[in-house]
């Protein structure tokens, strides 16, 4: 009994530790094309088939174009936030190229809890 016990325990302490993960602040700047982060910075096209750890990243193949919405900054600049028809997300920015630029003037801003979220259809997932 009291193995079985000692699994469930196990099994919550790994799924809790799970959802802590998904739900973790990447970052607490970001760079945008507006301060309300609502218009597209460029158009990148995918040089490498991705796909992330989480919900909150965007999975894509090799050639497919991608809309940037953000830019992690300071503590985390490595990742960007696009979307790529109907799926948004976080991607590497390494594993893409840029196409063509909308914005140069980016600016910061502090990111929000619900940056970190998981959303699935019209509502946030929490892990």
């Amino acid at each position: 009994m009291s193995r079985i016990l000692n699994q469930r325990i196990l099994l919550l302490v790994i799924s809790f530790l799970t959802s802590l993960q998904s739900t973790k602040v990447l970052s607490e700047w970001k760079k945008c094309g507006d301060r309300e982060c609502e218009t597209a910075m460029s158009r990148v096209q995918a040089t490498t088939d991705y796909l992330g750890p989480d919900c909150r990243y965007l999975n894509f193949k090799t050639g497919e174009e991608i809309m940037v919405y953000s830019k992690l900054s300071r503590k985390n600049e490595n990742l960007w936030t696009g979307s790529k028809g109907k799926d948004f997300g976080y991607f590497p920015k390494d594993a893409v190229k840029v196409e063509e630029v909308f914005i140069a003037e980016e600016v910061e801003v502090l990111t929000k809890e619900t940056d970190f979220l998981c959303l699935h259809g019209d509502k946030y997932t929490f892990e």
